[in-house]
């Protein structure tokens, strides 16, 4: 576990650049270019572990060369992590293990990145003595499986039966409940960062994320499921679903959540030392079979799907009720799903160069005028 903190120049340090660790990954990458757009010098701590980020990275170097420079680091480097936030103006903590079957496969290595990398993060900022900002990208799983919500399958849904979640979802009064060492890790971080803010006046803020999706996504099977299953069909290979494929899920297009972290961060005196959901909401909530069936109209062909068994601690049915967190920092409706997950397509055909029929392209300006 070694970091490369050569790449850092000095300049960058004393103009007190925007810290975002994990940033070539899907959201950090965006995050990145968003305030680099704005004028901020930033700091890309990352350990370009994740198959496909160094792309990410590059493409964030070529429209900034002047406001983006990177640390090839670990976030377990105790040393390494301190020096990259000693100048910081403000942290965006998205470094993490990010699969529930990987913390199931070694579960030692996922502590030590989710919650000692968090912790380490953590203390060379309580150790500056200076009030530094620091948003946090939690996780649904923070609420356990859910069992406990009675639920009816409505054609390809999931759907509560309780009036109340059916129409604005899960909130942060849910009871906390760490299923799978993934949610035990990413509970225990999540925890670390509030209470940094109680017991040393760091002003931090939790963001407890739903699906994500959008550019710069490249998705697996273990996570980033929408756009995995957009590569999948546009490649004309089979989806593999874990369970019924009636577990629904809220999501979110990556433009309204870069701006609930940039809002976040604005307004952090607002949001100092809370948790938040930040989720599509019921209006953006879709299952695994509807989802295929809406790109199944999108290419115009048919998606082969596998089905395999549940995996363990997987939610039937979780949508964010996102409504505290949208009117503390005044948000906008989000994108809707149909039209984000359109959009989503057209990028991964661009980037990709995957050869589709003409109907495709066809299809897919048709959806975008009609979303």
């Amino acid at each position: 576990m070694t970091s490369d903190t050569s790449a850092v120049s000095p300049a960058i340090l004393r103009r007190l650049p925007v810290l975002v660790t994990g940033g070539a990954g899907f959201i950090g990458s965006n995050l990145v270019d968003r305030f680099a757009s704005e004028g901020h010098d930033v700091l890309v701590y990352d350990a370009l572990a994740r198959p496909g980020v160094d792309a990410n990275l590059a493409w964030l170097k070529r429209r900034h060369p002047e406001k983006v420079t990177a640390i090839t680091g670990d976030v377990r480097d105790e040393t390494a992590i301190g020096d990259a936030a000693k100048e910081a103006k403000a942290v965006f903590h998205m470094a993490a293990q990010v699969a529930v079957t990987t913390s199931l496969t070694d579960p030692r290595e996922d502590f030590e990145i989710n919650v000692r990398g968090t912790l380490n993060l953590l203390d060379a900022l309580r150790r500056r003595g200076e009030p530094v900002p620091l948003i946090f990208a939690s996780t649904n799983k923070v609420y356990g499986d859910l069992a406990d919500v009675k639920l009816e399958k409505k054609g390809d849904a999931y759907t509560p039966i309780d009036p109340v979640v059916r129409n604005t979802g899960v909130g942060e009064w849910r009871p906390l409940d760490f299923h799978t060492p993934y949610g035990c890790s990413k509970g225990a971080a999540d925890q670390y960062v509030l209470d940094y803010a109680r017991s040393f006046g760091i002003p931090t803020c939790v963001l407890r994320m739903s699906c994500i999706y959008g550019q710069r996504q490249m998705g697996t099977e273990d996570q980033g499921w929408v756009a995995h299953f957009l590569i999948q069909a546009l490649r004309g290979e089979p989806i593999s679903i874990y369970g019924d494929g009636c577990q629904v899920r809220d999501v979110l297009d990556i433009s309204d959540a870069v701006e609930a972290y940039a809002k976040a961060w604005e307004r952090i005196e607002a949001v100092r030392g809370r948790a938040f959901n930040l989720g599509g909401g019921p209006e953006n909530a879709v299952s695994l079979k509807q989802l295929i069936v809406y790109i199944e109209s999108l290419i115009g062909r048919s998606v082969e799907t596998h089905y395999s068994e549940w995996r363990a601690g997987d939610q039937r049915y979780y949508v964010s009720d996102a409504r505290l967190l949208a009117g503390t920092l005044d948000l906008k409706r989000p994108v809707p799903w149909r039209q984000g997950v359109a959009a989503l397509a057209r990028w991964l055909t661009e980037e990709s160069s995957l050869s589709l029929l003409q109907r495709t392209v066809t299809h897919l300006q048709t959806t975008e005028v009609v979303s």
